[in-house]
């Protein structure tokens, strides 16, 4: 019975682990919190393809990716009137 016990709190721990983590990552992508690694990953993966539209751009860093989405965030006009 105890061991019953053990693998039902085990498996209860492991799944609520898993929910608030992926609670988490959801949080983040929802508030652009992880605009940035989201950035790296996505040159990553065009770099391990060949890429070569943008061989030569080197990567932007943390503070320079988040001037440049505030720049493209407020250089235009986004209202309707």
């Amino acid at each position: 019975m105890n061991t019953l016990m053990n693998r039902l709190v085990n498996r209860l721990v492991t799944t609520t682990v898993t929910a608030v983590k992926t609670a988490w990552w959801w949080l983040r992508q929802v508030l652009g919190d992880a605009a940035y690694e989201n950035y790296l990953r996505s040159a990553a993966r065009r770099a391990a393809r060949g890429s070569t539209s943008c061989a030569h751009a080197r990567l932007l860093t943390r503070e320079e990716f988040y001037l440049d989405a505030l720049r493209r965030r407020y250089s235009a006009i986004s209202r309707c009137c």
